[in-house]
């Protein structure tokens, strides 16, 4: 069972139909919202300052969600996929967007809707990234713009396979 933990009078709220790993942990001021799945050694740290995610959104194997104190805040739109040892420090993150395995976004970041963070991206502080732009580099740089329906595409799919796994986890629960 994930560790769910009460801090300074916040307890973690989970929506319906949420997978949390056995060994992920949530804490503090932390709202999700349905058929979210949070995946093996990922942290997430409303302890300082709130984390707010919607609904159908992955946080993969390893990734670290934390806020500033009194000062950001992270929040995640609905069906985003987060990937592998992703670090989120009080950036948001609009609906549909991709952040790629390994990347970093620190805090002010504005990942737009539909837009894509390659792996290993280190989005600054403050950066704005437009709707539907892809990201890379370190720091992170604009790479071109995709249409809406490609962004939709990718990231549809990666957020509903994440739904497909889910379901297995949920389905085959008991140790062997």
């Amino acid at each position: 069972m994930a560790l769910i933990k009460s801090v300074r009078g916040f307890t973690p709220q989970i929506g319906e139909n949420c997978y949390l790993a056995e060994n992920a942990t949530i804490v503090g001021d932390v709202v999700m919202g349905n058929d979210c799945s949070i995946w093996f050694n990922a942290v997430l740290r409303g302890d300082v300052n709130s984390i707010r995610i919607g609904n159908g959104v992955n946080i993969q194997d390893g990734s670290v969600l934390h806020t500033l104190y009194q000062k950001s805040t992270i929040e995640i739109g609905d069906h985003v996929s987060v990937g592998h040892n992703v670090t989120i420090h009080g950036a948001s993150v609009m609906d549909y967007a991709l952040i790629g395995m390994g990347s970093t976004l620190l805090d002010g970041a504005v990942v737009g809707e539909g837009a894509i963070v390659a792996a290993g991206a280190l989005v600054l502080k403050d950066t704005v990234i437009g709707p539907n732009e892809i990201w890379a580099g370190v720091p992170a740089k604009f790479i071109k713009k995709v249409s809406p329906e490609q962004s939709t595409e990718v990231n549809h799919k990666i957020a509903d396979g994440y739904l497909m796994y889910a379901s297995w986890f949920k389905e085959d629960s008991s140790p062997e």
